[in-house]
């Protein structure tokens, strides 16, 4: 019903109706408020308008319970929207486990898209149905925002650091795709399309399109042309830490402090290795800063999730 009106979008993803709920929620509360304040004011305009026999307004001392009920009142509902609000936050902020991650990369005006596999998009991104998808984006130069309306989740794209946000589809279909932070004098084209696909269709549209080669393959390669394993061993002993295992945990620095390693912290590892030197390590590792596009970077950040994975199956 809700999708025939002009500019409200269809409800395409799992918290598409959350996120409506809380929306209709504020805006009657919005309309209500409105209405009742106009109201009187009309009211009390009227009713105690200057005239003959009330020329003078009477004294009014107030009342304890009209404050109390005009202070508790809006105290409760403005609590409401602030719980409400962050409990949504909160649910839309963590991506469910089993998520599978596609990567994004905006440059003025396009949006490149690659995907685990290999394959790669621009302007468009193929997602199956029922299945949470997290992004992993950056930017070649300003800052962007992608956003499908119909899916209610919009996350800003930065130069030189990851954002991420996830969503899960619910129905098959063609939804737009926009970016929604100004990015330059093309920036109403820079624009495309999300296809939401059964399952069995997208599988079929993956393997199509295949590449042969996936991200991991990629950066495989790419680390070990850039000399990479000659410091980080697999089994240790290196002049730099293995990597075996080394995405989502807490590595130790030279400076007393524990980081998780994140995206953001194997990109910065590369592009700038001494901002964080793990402890017992020598600041040896040149920068690769203009060695290695955004792309490839995704790319080695794909190999070293690979060897995670590699770690957890060899222990099970």
């Amino acid at each position: 019903m809700w999708s025939e009106l002009p500019l409200f979008p269809e409800q395409a993803s799992s918290v598409a109706g959350r996120v409506d709920l809380l929306y209709f929620f504020l805006v009657a509360v919005a309309g209500i408020f409105s209405v009742l304040i106009f109201s009187l004011v009309f009211f009390f305009a009227i009713r105690y308008r200057r005239r003959p026999g009330n020329m003078a307004a009477a004294r009014i001392h107030g009342s304890t319970v009209l404050e109390v009920l005009w202070t508790v009142i809006p105290l409760g509902l403005t609590m409401v929207m602030f719980g409400w609000g962050s409990l949504l936050f909160l649910r839309n902020a963590r991506t469910p486990p089993g998520s599978f991650e596609i990567y994004v990369v905006a440059k003025q005006w396009m949006w490149k898209i690659q995907h685990p596999e290999g394959l790669r998009e621009i302007n468009e991104l193929h997602v199956p149905t029922g299945m949470p998808v997290r992004l992993v984006m950056t930017s070649e130069d300003v800052i962007h925002s992608f956003y499908v309306p119909a899916f209610r989740v919009k996350q800003d794209v930065l130069p030189g650091r990851y954002t991420s946000m996830w969503f899960q589809p619910t129905r098959a279909g063609k939804y737009h795709l926009f970016c929604a932070e100004y990015c330059g004098n093309q920036h109403s084209a820079m624009g495309g399309w999300v296809y939401v696909m059964e399952p069995a269709e997208y599988e079929k549209w993956l393997s199509g399109g295949s590449t042969g080669e996936s991200m991991a393959t990629t950066g495989q390669g790419l680390f070990e042309r850039l000399g990479c394993s000659s410091c980080h061993r697999s089994e240790g002993g290196g002049r730099g830490p293995s990597l075996e295992g080394l995405l989502g945990k807490k590595v130790q620095l030279d400076s007393g402090q524990a980081v998780v390693a994140d995206e953001s912290y194997i990109r910065e590892s590369i592009l700038n290795p001494r901002a964080k030197i793990v402890g017992g390590y020598q600041p040896l590792m040149p920068t690769f800063q203009g060695q290695v596009s955004e792309e490839q970077l995704l790319q080695l950040v794909a190999y070293l999730k690979s060897l995670k994975k590699a770690e957890r199956s060899t222990t099970q």
